[in-house]
């Protein structure tokens, strides 16, 4: 047993292919998207209609992919213990603008039933945070998303 237990810690991770990264990554931006829908214990309509949207705008896919990877955000953010888990891989692998577009997304999403509840707001700002985004980038965002929704 004990054998079996240092082959566990002692094997070699094997590489990810670009696929399967692209795949992590996109995964964990629907993960933080979802974690705004989510956050008022009220799914509206308006939201879960602006989400494939969203994920098609952020990451740069299809229709029939971002409803394919919605199935496996909602999955991810079931087992999830906290956001770092997502944000560590986007930190890694977006740019400043990329980010920027998603805590974008994230704004249009809390604004899409026309009222900012406190726990979306929470959770774009922590998001923020965990993305190393300045507090300006971050307003700027949000005025972006209120400009879109006025």
């Amino acid at each position: 047993m004990i054998a079996k237990l240092k082959q566990l810690f002692l094997s070699p991770e094997v590489p990810l292919t670009a696929q399967q990264k692209t795949q992590q990554l996109n995964l964990a931006a629907a993960a933080l998207l979802l974690e705004v829908v989510y956050a008022d214990d009220h799914v509206e309509s308006s939201e879960t209609a602006l989400l494939p949207a969203a994920l098609t705008q952020t990451l740069h896919i299809t229709l029939d992919d971002a409803t394919a990877l919605l199935e496996q955000a909602k999955q991810a953010r079931f087992n999830a213990t906290s956001l770092f888990e997502f944000t560590e891989k986007i930190n890694a692998a977006f740019s400043v603008a990329d980010k920027q577009q998603l805590i974008l997304a994230m704004w249009q999403l809390a604004y899409a039933d026309g009222e900012l509840c406190r726990y979306e707001d929470q959770i774009i700002r922590r998001t923020a945070d965990l993305l190393y985004l300045k507090h300006s980038e971050l307003i700027h965002m949000r005025n972006i998303a209120m400009e879109k929704d006025a």
